[in-house]
């Protein structure tokens, strides 16, 4: 063999070898591009699940038949789908605490049933109740303008109300911990200095100030049976004579009942789709029943997608909370 045939043989051979890799490389990169493409297609699909799940709660919030209409207090209802479930939870704004108009009590328990330390409590509490009123007095735990500029922040407390849940955690003292302990607890859009204890879910009641945790408890396994039954919520101060044995018996001071949405309700509405190869999405919508003039009967004042640090709806915890399934056949009429 001459010595330019073997020169060329090797070449041959080395460009063969580069000319598989490349084959190689290309096949690796279109794999990853088609999984690109399908685990999008995934997402998008259980993210029109979720999004499916919020406009049958719309429409089961709209229900002529009392007994029928999905209840704001927690509970949680699920859709089953071909190929894919979603679980509904919606929490009405008057069952949760307003830290606008809540008193130092109540706001003493949301943030005592946190894992901060009693003394960091106290000083939140007082620091939350300067920052929404309109003075610059400091209360004695509290912060004003002088403790948020010791602390190197820019800014300091409104001495307005709250125009947000979000804007809590500006407050000095605040931290995201506690914030996410406490989000679906706390409303700006309530206005009531009590919780609506017929509308409150079992997170709320169970924190509530000057409550026994045994009747709460009883209370709210009445409400689930009532709700299995097709029965009403039970008033809380019929319940709780009842279960103290009798009308006389002093009870707990009971707060009004809401009926339906006869009123202008705001509701948080979560729902999360879990497909059959366990991508999920969620969706986390505050929406505000409209007052009958636009083209929609609700009105969304806030949308997210996959929020940070929202739980799932698919724990066995929720899974105490679901009071009722259904197959998609019988929303398709």
């Amino acid at each position: 063999m001459k010595k330019s045939d073997g020169f060329a043989l090797v070449l041959v051979l080395w460009v063969l070898s580069l000319l598989t890799i490349m084959a190689g490389s290309f096949a690796l990169s279109m794999r990853r591009e088609a999984a690109i493409v399908n685990g999008g297609s995934t997402n998008a699909q259980a993210m029109a699940v979720a999004e499916s799940g919020i406009a049958v709660a719309e429409l089961m919030l709209l229900n002529l038949d009392p007994l029928q209409r999905w209840r704001t207090d927690g509970s949680v209802y699920q859709i089953d789908y071909t190929d894919a479930k979603v679980r509904i939870r919606i929490m009405s704004e008057s069952g949760k605490i307003d830290i606008n108009v809540a008193d130092q009590i109540l706001l003493q328990a949301l943030i005592g049933s946190t894992s901060l330390e009693e003394d960091a409590q106290t000083k939140l509490v007082d620091a939350i109740l300067d920052w929404r009123d309109a003075d610059d007095l400091v209360r004695t735990e509290g912060a004003e303008k002088d403790e948020y500029k010791k602390e190197g922040l820019r800014y300091q407390p409104r001495n307005k109300p709250f125009q947000s849940i979000e804007e809590l955690q500006l407050v000095l003292g605040m931290n995201e911990e506690v914030f996410k302990k406490i989000e679906n607890l706390i409303t700006v859009n309530s206005g009531k200095p009590k919780v609506d204890m017929t509308q409150a879910t079992p997170e709320v009641l169970q924190l509530l100030p000057g409550t026994d945790s045994e009747l709460i408890k009883s209370y709210i396994a009445a409400k689930m049976d009532s709700l299995k039954s097709g029965l009403p919520v039970p008033a809380f101060d019929a319940f709780g004579a009842s279960q103290m044995g009798g009308s006389n018996t002093p009870t707990i001071p009971t707060l009004p009942v809401v009926a339906g949405l006869d009123q202008n309700i705001t509701v948080t509405v979560i729902a999360e789709a879990l497909l059959n190869d366990e991508t999920t999405a969620i969706i986390k919508a505050l929406i505000k029943k409209s007052d009958g003039t636009g083209s929609s009967p609700f009105q969304a004042l806030k949308w997210l997608r996959n929020a940070i640090g929202e739980g799932s709806l698919f724990t066995d915890e929720k899974e105490e909370l679901l009071v009722r399934q259904y197959d998609e056949p019988e929303f398709n009429n």
